[in-house]
């Protein structure tokens, strides 16, 4: 079920055409086992308490404001009105600027997932036409929206009955990846390297099923609580060794395959990569 409030509400535009709608955060961390500071002493709980940094005073957060710094120990005030009154059109619109084939969009610009939705039956039509438009020429629509007081570029596409609105990245917010990988040296590797780990490859496919994965820290971390609670000294673990260092690769991807390969076919599986491995040593 949605929630009661929209996280962001306004329209949806392409060129003359547009419609209300409201923006729901896919995604949530309320299930995540979260603490809170205590005090080692009393057990009670701390709360944080805002300091003058200069008269060393505490601050009550009726008189807290919001400033922009222009010397040491020097800031300007900065109220929320001023803020408000930039009314930029992305504040309460989506104004779809362009459309680029999906591929295009690196993943690495990927931020924040939100479900679109048509706010009344009024603008259901055009908010349809728009959707089966992107879905019939598999393009997504780039435009941008102000959320908590900044413009974010936002990505959009169909899912389902609706659209999905992911907040990008902007190109400043990416890393070059060339200092972390021009040190790789370019490595030359036999082609039966290659294919044994392909065929290692080909023996762990499958499809992805979010619901396959679990978080298994947290899990543990749930199972101490409770014994914690119930009184009951917590279980030590025995700590994981590290992998043993690979010193034959070529064997150890000929013993990854023989571990990977189910039984019912390690006999026929073993026949064929020796066969092909013997056809490269006849060439």
């Amino acid at each position: 079920m949605p929630p009661a409030r929209p996280f962001w509400k306004g329209y949806l535009k392409l060129s003359l055409v547009s419609c209300p709608i409201a923006l729901f955060p896919a995604s949530s961390s309320s299930e995540r086992v979260s603490f809170r500071q205590i005090s080692k002493k009393t057990g009670h709980r701390l709360k944080q308490q805002l300091v003058d940094s200069v008269t060393g005073e505490v601050v009550e957060s009726g008189d807290k404001g919001r400033g922009y710094q222009i010397g040491k120990d020097e800031y300007m005030p900065v109220e929320d009105e001023e803020l408000d009154s930039l009314a930029l059109e992305s504040t309460h619109t989506i104004d779809i600027e362009t459309f680029v084939p999906r591929s295009e969009i690196d993943e690495r610009y990927l931020d924040s997932p939100y479900y679109l939705t048509p706010e009344d039956k009024v603008g259901q039509d055009a908010f349809a036409v728009i959707r089966e438009a992107m879905r019939r020429k598999g393009m997504v629509g780039l435009g941008k929206v102000v959320i908590s007081r900044r413009e974010r570029i936002v990505m959009l596409e169909p899912l389902d009955q609706g659209l999905m609105a992911t907040t990008l990245r902007y190109g400043y917010e990416i890393r070059d990846a060339k200092p972390y990988f021009e040190d790789i040296p370019a490595v030359k590797l036999p082609g039966e390297m290659i294919e044994l780990a392909e065929h290692i490859l080909e023996t762990k496919a499958g499809h992805f099923d979010p619901a396959e994965f679990e978080d298994r820290y947290e899990t543990a971390v749930v199972e101490m609580l409770k014994q914690k609670q119930a009184g009951m000294p917590p279980r030590k673990e025995a700590p994981t060794a590290p992998p043993a260092t690979v010193v034959n690769l070529m064997d150890a991807l000929r013993r990854s395959v023989q571990a990977e390969r189910p039984a019912a076919k390690k006999g026929k599986s073993t026949e064929k990569v020796s066969r092909q491995s013997g056809k490269r040593k006849a060439g």
